[in-house]
């Protein structure tokens, strides 16, 4: 039962910033009002990475969960604290109660379990023993960000580790096992968000036809893999005036995988203009091609500190002296000390040996096109009924753990 698996674990760790002072068709459509900003965020938070990450280095990151992470830390923020953390997400034109309403509708649509896939979002509050949240707060987190609270002793670092690593790997079925390291013993507060992701593709590959083949991961620098290999009916695009070329390989359930291959030497050229709408115009341009597909077989882990990030996006108040998360706690004042994520994705052949016989299709009589990942693409994980771009990445080395 190998066809993709994602996993992203998002923690927040708000620290004591001084610790001597004290499912109706409306809400079908309050969810897809997070959809336009959210994709907003997703390339915005690419282009960031993108600028900071080394060349031959893999990016991928689920730009749902951190956005919900941060939606949930919004909750407990007031004032310019609030304003920041909104004006960065996009939701300005919110108020935080649609946002809380389309969240938790986001929530029940993603939670209805699809067959041949599985989709887990949540988010957990590990809370400082003797430290007390506001009720209104924890409420919110368990109604609407369908969260969880927990208390967890702080002034014991390693214990505390140990305790939230474990519950990470939990929640991410093994795929993330040591992402909290180095806590504070006067941490007050850690937010976990969670995002696993499972799919069966809907015509898998034949573990037959795969092969060693060369990947170009620049001029100068080549790496083997394992070249996956299906012919068939893809949906496809061409955009030759943008010299990039898109494929979308849907999984069994409401998820899809689109790819982007721009030309030899056009990937910064792609990444300049590449938005939510122009995403939107290649998925509403696709047709149904004969294409000779391959891609390679990968497997990457990719750990990525957002505290500059976020600080270049525009939440600054949050990490300093001037914080005000009091719709969190009225009785100590905190502040953020650390945002961090990991992200997990790894691609091979097959759903289930069942699954095998949906390979064979009826070919029309012509010379198939050839599409050959074998240079860096973009890869973006969508999920449909919630218009939600669940992950994004670029792929510059499959061959990279």
């Amino acid at each position: 039962m190998r066809g993709l698996f994602l996993s992203c674990a998002l923690l927040l760790a708000a620290a004591w910033a001084d610790h001597h002072h004290g499912h109706s068709h409306d809400g079908e459509l309050t969810c897809h009002k997070l959809a336009p900003p959210n994709a907003d965020f997703a390339f915005a938070l690419y282009k960031n990475f993108n600028a900071k990450t080394a060349a031959g280095q893999n990016i991928f990151f689920s730009s749902l969960g951190i956005a919900t992470a941060l939606s949930m830390l919004s909750t407990g923020a007031r004032g310019d604290t609030h304003s920041q953390l909104f004006s960065t997400l996009g939701y300005s034109a919110f108020s935080q109660e649609q946002v809380n309403e389309a969240y938790e509708h986001l929530f029940h649509m993603l939670g209805h379990s699809q067959q041949d896939q599985q989709l887990d979002v949540g988010n957990t509050a590990a809370v400082r023993s003797g430290f007390h949240p506001l009720e209104s707060f924890l409420k919110g987190i368990k109604k609407h960000y369908s969260g969880e609270v927990f208390n967890v002793d702080f002034s014991k670092p390693q214990e505390a580790t140990a305790e939230l690593n474990k519950h990470i790997a939990s929640k991410t079925n093994d795929k993330i096992k040591d992402m909290v390291k180095d806590l504070d013993p006067e941490t007050a507060m850690v937010l976990i968000n969670y995002v696993y992701f499972r799919g069966q593709w809907e015509k898998p590959f034949d573990a037959n036809l795969t092969t060693k083949a060369d990947f170009y991961v620049d001029e100068n620098t080549k790496v083997e893999v394992d070249m996956m290999k299906k012919t068939g009916r893809f949906d496809h695009y061409d955009d030759s005036e943008n010299h990039t070329t898109v494929v979308v390989l849907p999984y069994k359930g409401n998820t899809s995988m689109m790819i982007l291959l721009p030309n030899e030497g056009k990937m910064k050229q792609m990444e300049d203009f590449i938005d939510k709408d122009k995403i939107w115009h290649w998925h509403n341009s696709l047709f149904k091609n004969n294409v000779n597909f391959f891609m390679p077989k990968f497997s990457i882990s990719v750990p990525t500190s957002l505290d500059d990030t976020l600080k270049e996006m525009g939440v600054t108040n949050a990490y300093g002296d001037k914080a005000d998360f009091s719709g969190m706690s009225s009785e100590v004042m905190l502040k953020l000390s650390r945002a961090s994520h990991q992200a997990v994705l790894s691609v091979d052949e097959t759903g289930t040996e069942a699954a095998a016989g949906t390979t064979m299709e009826i070919m029309p009589m012509s010379m198939p096109e050839n599409v050959m990942l074998n240079r860096p693409f973009v890869v973006l994980i969508l999920e449909h009924s919630t218009r939600s771009v669940l992950f994004m990445g670029k792929i510059n080395n499959p061959a990279a753990v």
